[in-house]
This record gives structure tokens, C-alpha cells and sequence, in this order.
């Protein structure tokens, strides 16, 4: 059977790498990053002006960003601004001229203790690919003022901004889904690992490995290009505390089983990165397994932070 060392504490500058960053105090997207075509913008609201309530949002549509519907909130006033667009756009077949490039939540109360939504959705055009991002700035009403966050970064600058405006990150559609790999009677699929940001030495690989067969097998390592050594890893919390530790002897996949490597559990850990691993790339791994030997997977690399798998990735839970 598998063995586990003695845990030990994971370090911060780790632990940054395998659970995903808390929300700032700042207005943000709840998803920071994505391809072109649908997708979801969902507004984070963690405090008032002060200690005032909010009590109106107001949020600008860069151009390229076409087709939105805003969603509407109980008790809160919904009301939207339609003007031409300055070229036209396709949305599912149809072209589109015009749309709302202005939307309002009004008349409502979200005390500064408390923290809120406010969602929309829409169309990413793919011309905003070259972009590599995009700004949604947003006006927070409170009783006695607002709050304007809308500074928008100059190019090139690392300059800090005290209310910076919603940014989205434009990136490449995602690659196809790995194929799912069999060795021996073992079934290897919904492989992926997160983007990492330059300058980290480790990455974390998850997958599910399934064995068909009738004798268990076990995953004892791997290599890959991009890491000076592969191992596998468990993380868990014990009395509020989070740990990591190697599994040692092996991981067993008994006859029948499938075992599912996914982040704050069982992962593969890539230790000493010699590079970053970018979001939207595919990287191979080597596994190693007990009875069933060397098999090479190629690992999607999803978001940094990312919780599950590239949406290329049919990951079911």
C-alpha cells in the first residue's frame, strides 16, 4: 500500500501556487482571464465608499465586447445604454450593429460589511485577441459620493493604480482535450497542470488514472522537460492547518479504480521549473508505473490559480 511521510507545512510563497489568490479590495472580474466568445462577467463588489453603502454600479463595455444582457438584481433598478458599435460584429450568424455599451444597477443597498455580484454576459470578439486585455470601468455609488474605478494602465508600466478598472485578460481558445492515453490496463485522462507565473520552481499536475485490469498497479514518478524532478504529492488540512507531504512506496490504483489527482488532494509535483508554463499550451509528462512502465501524456495548461481544467477539458465532478 502507499505510504505518507510525516507532513509539513506548506510555505507561502507554495502554497501561492495551488490555491487560487483571495479577491483584493478592489472592484473585480470574478474570472480574470478569457478566450473569444461567450463568456460570463461577474462583478465583485467586497465593500462600500468608506463605510457607505453602495448603492449603484455602473459599468462601461469596451468595444470588441458586443451582444450583453445584463442580469437583473431584486431590488436594484436595471437600465442600459445602446449605441452603434464602431464596426460591425457576428453573433451566431446575425450580424450585430449596436448593443449595450452601458449598464446601470440603481436604487439598491449593499452595506460596506457586505460583498455582492453584478453579472452580464456577452460575446468576446476574436479582434480583441491582439489586444491581450481589456478594461470594464466601473462607477460605484454610495450615499455620499462614488468611487470611480476606472484608471486604466499605460502600456509597458508596472506603475501601481489606486483604482484600477476591471481588467480581462484576452487569451488564446483553448487546445483541444488530450486524448486519453492506455498503458497496460491503465486508462490515463483529463490531464492538465496551471499556468505559472516567471520565476516559480514548482507546478502541480493533475489527472485521473483508471485501471481495468485485475492486479493493482502503482505510480512511482515521472520526468518531464520543464522540471528537475517529478514526484507525487497529497495535500490536505489537518486542524485548520494546510500540509503537504510525498507519497512514498507508490500510488496504488487497486483493479476496478480510478483515482482522480486533483488540486488540494492527491497532484503530481513539478519541482525545479527551468521555465514558465503558459496558459493555452500543451506540455508533455512522463509517468511512471510499477507493472505498466514509461507512458509520455500531454498536460493542457489551464489559467494560474485555476481550479479546474481548461474549458478545452470535458472535467467532470
Amino acid at each position: 500500500m502507499s505510504r505518507l511521510i510525516a507532513p509539513r507545512l506548506v510555505p507561502a510563497a507554495l502554497l501561492a501556487f495551488f490555491v487560487a489568490s483571495p479577491a483584493t479590495a478592489h472592484i473585480t472580474l470574478e474570472t480574470g482571464s478569457a478566450a473569444p466568445g461567450s463568456y460570463k462577467a461577474v462583478l465583485r463588489v467586497p465593500h462600500g465608499c468608506g463605510t457607505q453603502a453602495t448603492t449603484g454600479i455602473t459599468v462601461t463595455i469596451p468595444e470588441g465586447v458586443h451582444s450583453v444582457k445584463p442580469q437583473p438584481k431584486p431590488g436594484w433598478t436595471l437600465a442600459t445604454t445602446v449605441r452603434p458599435y464602431q464596426r460591425a460584429y457576428t453573433n451566431h450568424g446575425r450580424e450585430v450593429r449596436q448593443g449595450v455599451q452601458e449598464i446601470r444597477w440603481s436604487g439598491g443597498s449593499l452595506p460596506n460589511e457586505h460583498y455582492d455580484e453584478f453579472v452580464f454576459i456577452g460575446q468576446i470578439d476574436g479582434s480583441l485577441a491582439a489586444a491581450g486585455t481589456v478594461h470594464f470601468p466601473v462607477v460605484q455609488t454610495c450615499a455620499g459620493g462614488e468611487h470611480r474605478w476606472t484608471e486604466i494602465p499605460v502600456a509597458g508600466s508596472q506603475a501601481r493604480l489606486a483604482s484600477p478598472a476591471p481588467a480581462l485578460r484576452i487569451v488564446a481558445a483553448s487546445a483541444p482535450a488530450p486524448a486519453a492515453v492506455e498503458v497496460g490496463s491503465l486508462r490515463i485522462a483529463q490531464a492538465w497542470t496551471r499556468a505559472t507565473p516567471g520565476g516559480a520552481r514548482v507546478a502541480g499536475g493533475y489527472l485521473t488514472v483508471t485501471n481495468t485490469g485485475s492486479t493493482p498497479d502503482r505510480l512511482v514518478g515521472g520526468s518531464a522537460a520543464f522540471a528537475e524532478r517529478v514526484e507525487i504529492h497529497e495535500m490536505a488540512t489537518q486542524n485548520g492547518v494546510m500540509t503537504m507531504r510525498p507519497v512514498t512506496g507508490g500510488l496504488t490504483i487497486a483493479p476496478g479504480q480510478t483515482v482522480e489527482l486533483k488540486p488540494g488532494g492527491l497532484h503530481v509535483m513539478f519541482m525545479g521549473l527551468n521555465r514558465p508554463l503558459a496558459e493555452g499550451q500543451t506540455v508533455k509528462v512522463t509517468l511512471e508505473f510499477e507493472t505498466a512502465g514509461k507512458v509520455e501524456i500531454d498536460l493542457a495548461v489551464g489559467g494560474l490559480g485555476a481550479r479546474q481544467a481548461p474549458a478545452g477539458e470535458h472535467h467532470h465532478h
